[in-house]
């Protein structure tokens, strides 16, 4: 039996009437742009972060990109991102016309190390080639990164403090929420996300009224008034009325996700921590798990062994932003950033999803320290 990696199915079993009303509706009244469902569930987002404002997306790439079109952060502009990341956080700074800078990361909690950070804006400073403008931490697996360091460093150096919060919608840290430790945060609802939709989807969350406005004119073209009243370069980046139905019923449950990942990880580390190295635990901070994440000397052949057991494994991600083909000419070559190229080696993320039945989890385990023990 294949073990599935992310359970959608069971998700809609449990959610099947509401979806399928929540649909139904949306086909009655016809508005598939832009339909209340929208405003209805950027209402809900702005609820559970504790952001003031939440806008709707077409997907979380276009959530990092809306920003920076926001800002005018393009030519000249220099935006700082960790290399140990999925490519759309690269890819949107070299869309809007800016420069991507590339940032170790921490070998922990493979979040933005801020002292590399501090290091790469005055560098980037002191040769004047480029303004620092923008910088992007990325919340990887679920575990928001360390801002209460990185929003020190942006602030001093007047830059914009972006959250690339697309697997850790639904964490916290010091207290607040996710959508609330940045000026601004980008969340996804790619399927396979903590809170994921049937296609594409994003949502930007802040507390600045400007930005709000500015972001959501974006969006549309750039529109001002009405449709026709184009006041800047935009996109047409809107999330689907029929995404945002379906998202409404799946926000209904997701703070019981939320607790089910969690207790799934919890499961995870118990059987698990002597036997290989699994996710760091960071006092006053609680992941999404978005993916359950180890690091193990012979990653093939786990991966290989679980593989013939029927459970599915990812590798997030094989090879650092920097090294990749399409960023090379801005990276500095293998050996710059040492932290993100060893585990982009190590890395190997399990089976998680709050459906999994704790018999599954123990199969799961079982085949690990099998291949691990011999």
């Amino acid at each position: 039996m294949q073990i599935p990696f992310v359970d959608l199915k069971a998700q809609y079993a449990r959610l099947k009437p509401e979806i399928d009303a929540r649909i139904q509706r949306v086909l009655d009244h016809g508005q598939f742009i832009m339909g209340p469902e929208v405003r209805e569930l950027e209402t809900a987002l702005a609820s559970h972060s504790g952001a003031r404002h939440a806008v709707g997306l077409s997907s979380g790439s276009d959530a990092l990109l809306v920003p920076l079109l926001a800002s005018n952060i393009g030519r000249g502009g220099a935006v700082f991102l960790p290399s140990f990341t999925f490519t759309a956080t690269a890819e949107m700074i070299l869309l809007a016309g800016a420069t991507p800078v590339f940032v170790d990361v921490d070998a922990q909690t493979f979040n933005m190390d801020p002292l590399d950070l501090d290091r790469k804006i005055k560098r980037v400073a002191a040769a004047g080639d480029l303004v620092p403008r923008a910088v992007i931490a990325v919340d990887l697996f679920g575990l928001p990164a360390d801002y209460a360091k990185i929003g020190v460093i942006a602030k001093q150096h007047n830059l914009l403090m972006i959250a690339d919060a697309a697997q850790s919608f639904g964490a916290d840290a010091a207290g607040r929420m996710v959508g609330t430790l940045a000026e601004v945060t980008a969340i996804s609802f790619f399927p396979a996300k903590p809170l994921g939709g049937y296609g594409d989807g994003g949502a930007l969350l802040t507390d600045n009224d400007e930005l709000a406005a500015l972001y959501r004119s974006v969006r549309s073209h750039g529109q001002g008034e009405d449709k026709y009243d184009i006041v800047r370069l935009g996109l047409n980046a809107r999330l689907d009325t029929l995404q945002a139905a379906i998202l409404l019923a799946k926000l209904g449950v997701f703070t019981d996700e939320i607790a089910s990942r969690r207790k799934l990880a919890d499961y995870y580390d118990a059987r698990l921590t002597q036997y290989l190295t699994t996710p760091v635990r960071v006092e006053g901070a609680n992941s999404a798990w978005a993916q359950y994440t180890v690091q193990c000397d012979d990653r093939e052949a786990l991966r290989t062994a679980l593989g013939k057991a029927g459970i599915p494994t990812a590798i997030y991600y094989p090879r650092p932003m920097h090294l990749q083909p399409a960023y090379a000419a801005w990276g500095d070559g293998e050996g710059s950033l040492l932290v993100s190229e060893a585990l982009a080696g190590r890395v190997l993320s399990l089976p998680m999803h709050p459906y999994m039945s704790e018999e599954t989890a123990e199969l799961i385990c079982r085949a690990v320290i099998e291949a691990v023990s011999r």
